[in-house]
């Protein structure tokens, strides 16, 4: 999914920003009861001072986009 929407132009990331450079989940989603494999499959989206509300909608739509793409080459099962 990282790869995806970068393709498209959105920066985004996994785990928290304290430990980007870890292939590990967030300590955050841990602590609060996720499992390991949903902590790891979260993803994480930022707004920065420059973000705009037309950012934030394309960012919207694409992300709709690419999760109904994954989804459907997926050979797992989604909820």
């Amino acid at each position: 999914m990282v790869l995806e929407l970068d393709y498209h132009g959105i920066a985004v990331s996994t785990g928290s920003a304290c430990s980007s450079r870890t292939l590990e989940p967030s300590h955050v989603l841990l602590a609060i009861g996720l499992s390991h494999e949903r902590a790891h499959g979260s993803l994480r989206i930022s707004l920065g001072r420059f973000t705009k509300e037309d950012d934030i909608k394309k960012t919207i739509i694409i992300l709709a986009k690419v999760v109904k793409k994954l989804r459907s080459i997926s050979p797992v099962p989604y909820e």
